[in-house]
């Protein structure tokens, strides 16, 4: 498997739909949002094996100190070949004059994931986050 990574967004909105619903997010219900957020990002890494997109994160930051890791996900048939590490040591390099990289998992299993790439929990750190009903 020769699994290949870029930072150009020359995926259509119907493959990360793809991507984001084979690992069963609820942004793929949203392709057109789920794009304008993509290409509207700070800095997105994808994989791609030939044309098919199997993995993508995503980062925002404010051009100086802090980078924020949002999406890491990689399709469940290529999960456990070191395809989303890969891209998170990517985002380290890219980020590594920034004074942080922080992340939020959303599920705590993630979390040793996250940590054996460096990061570290937070002191007294809490996650919190509004979903709008609207959705």
């Amino acid at each position: 498997m020769a699994i290949t990574f870029t930072e150009e967004r020359h995926f259509t909105k119907e493959q990360a739909r793809d991507l984001f619903r084979s690992v069963g997010w609820v942004s793929a219900n949203y392709p057109e949002r789920l794009y304008q957020a993509l290409m509207g990002s700070s800095t997105v890494i994808s994989a791609w094996d030939g044309d098919r997109l199997v993995g993508l994160v995503r980062a925002l930051d404010d051009g100086s100190m802090l980078a924020y890791v949002h999406y890491v996900l990689v399709d469940p048939e290529y999960q456990g070949n070191g395809i989303a590490g890969h891209m998170i040591e990517m985002l380290k390099d890219k980020y590594r004059d920034y004074f942080y990289i922080e992340v939020m998992p959303e599920e705590s299993k993630n979390a040793s994931f996250y940590e054996g790439h460096g990061f570290h929990v937070m002191d007294d750190g809490v996650a919190m986050q509004i979903v709008n009903p609207d959705w």
